[in-house]
């Protein structure tokens, strides 16, 4: 049984072996996990794969609105023409 001064000693010593653990890296990477601040490798990976497919996305939407926009043109085209008097229909 422990009585006298080594109670006060062993508190002393795990609270000075605490506070230089949680001062390292480990107490970093435990504060940064607990504010969310911290991604795994996988998460950032999964990050980087979706900006691709999204920046992909993106191209095929802007070909498509330009394959639209043609086809607009050629549409408007042929509704001017079909408006245009024929020249030996007079």
């Amino acid at each position: 049984m422990l009585n006298g001064p080594e109670i006060p000693l062993m508190v002393l010593f795990v609270s000075i072996a605490a506070i230089f653990i949680m001062r390292g890296p480990f107490g970093r990477a435990l504060a940064e996990r607990l504010s969310g601040r911290a991604r795994s490798s996988s998460e950032d990976q999964d990050v980087r794969e979706l900006k691709g497919e999204v920046e992909e996305l993106r191209n095929q939407l802007y070909e498509v609105q330009e394959r639209l926009d043609f086809a607009e043109r050629l549409l408007a085209r042929q509704d001017d023409r079909a408006a245009l008097p024929k020249h030996g229909a007079e």
